[in-house]
């Protein structure tokens, strides 16, 4: 397949078939803010907000009004989103919600660390389409309360226990590097230093010996030996990977490239489901059965950011394995997950790929992997030529 000829699908896709079934179904004028909870359709089961998906739909629109086109509606549902953020999901000790009622009580507190992330997000990006500095003033500030949140979870209410194993997550690493990354915008210098050192936390994670990359490492990133250490998230380590691509790119390192391009290699070759096709949601290191009972379920986000990893993949090193691979997962997604009839994607498969969740919108599902992806590629595409 001649990969231009893509192109214009992906862009078709994202703003003929996914942003406008957020456009329209979820937006609360009287409110500000969006609904999460979309029905195949686009229909409300639940009205309550959630702000992992209210901050990751700010940056989405904010994001299409700076790099696609300047719409003015798209700006405007930027600001109901970052109004709402900014005036009702931000408790006074500065940690975010979880989820609200629909007219901003507070419902849930996670003891983690990225609703916080997604709020810098939805800022950062926001400023930069509406001009409004002090958004982005607001978004440094909280990336600061995070950086000193994620190295000490006890400050955002995370107890330790006498029998736990020391350990560090993938996760809080790598999304402190993509979340510098857009805060940072053309002036990563300033952040330099912290983002050095997500790298260095991140590539703990990585053991070329084995071709895996753990989501659960000692401190010293060492392997750990028990249902959680052994875990692997195959989607999840091909989405680092792309983060720290960008990075390698920027420093200029062709050692962080090769180790983000296997990064990306080695989880998709072991996630890969050479029976049905689709990528594992979950593994065990040593090929035990996971103890997650979705463990072979097929989601829609590890295939958006395989789409987006392997063309970047493609794009540096040129071999017709990483162009297959995304052609692999382009075939397999878009027959999968795409819905041709309302919109949007579906987001939950069974093993064997048949849709086993209707809705379009849920509590962790909201309009950011199906766009984020789409748009990546797309443009992507266009620099590939």
């Amino acid at each position: 397949m001649n990969l231009s000829s893509l192109t214009e699908v992906y862009k078709i896709e994202l703003l003929n078939h996914v942003v406008p079934f957020w456009e329209k179904h979820s937006i609360d004028r009287k409110n500000g803010g969006f609904w999460n909870c979309l029905d195949r359709d686009g229909s409300k089961y639940d009205t309550k907000k959630y702000m992992w998906l209210n901050g990751r739909q700010t940056w989405m629109f904010s994001k299409l009004y700076n790099s696609v086109e300047q719409r003015p509606e798209w700006l405007e549902i930027a600001r109901l989103g970052a109004t709402f953020l900014r005036e009702k999901a931000v408790r006074a000790d500065s940690r975010v919600y979880f989820s609200m009622t629909e007219d901003g009580k507070p419902v849930h507190l996670q003891r983690k660390i990225f609703s916080e992330c997604f709020w810098i997000m939805a800022l950062a990006e926001y400023s930069r389409a509406s001009g409004d500095l002090s958004a982005m003033n607001e978004a440094k500030i909280m990336l600061e309360n995070v950086w000193d949140w994620s190295t000490d979870l006890s400050k955002v209410g995370r107890p330790s226990f006498d029998g736990e194993v020391p350990s560090q997550s993938l996760a809080i690493p790598m999304i402190l590097l993509n979340l510098i990354e857009e805060v940072a915008g053309d002036d990563k210098e300033t952040y330099r230093v912290e983002a050095e050192s997500c790298i260095n936390r991140m590539l703990l994670h990585v053991h070329p010996e084995t071709k895996t990359v753990y989501e659960l490492v000692t401190p010293d990133g060492d392997p750990i030996d028990s249902l959680e250490g052994r875990l692997l998230n195959p989607g999840h380590a091909i989405e680092a990977g792309w983060f720290l691509q960008h990075w390698a790119q920027y420093l200029k390192r062709d050692d962080l490239s090769k180790t983000a391009v296997d990064m990306v290699r080695w989880s998709y070759d072991r996630g890969w489901d050479q029976e049905f096709g689709g990528i594992f949601y979950f593994l065990d290191s040593k090929g035990y059965s996971p103890s997650l009972l979705e463990w072979d379920m097929k989601l829609w986000w590890p295939h958006c950011e395989a789409l987006y990893a392997h063309l970047l993949n493609y794009s540096i090193t040129g071999d017709e394995a990483d162009k297959a691979a995304f052609l692999q997962v382009h075939e397999y997604a878009f027959s999968k997950f795409s819905d041709p009839y309302h919109g949007e994607w579906f987001g939950y498969l069974n093993r064997r790929g048949e849709v086993t969740h209707r809705f379009k919108g849920g509590p962790y599902k909201g309009c950011f992997h199906v766009p984020r992806a789409l748009w990546l590629v797309w443009k992507k595409l266009e620099e590939l030529g």
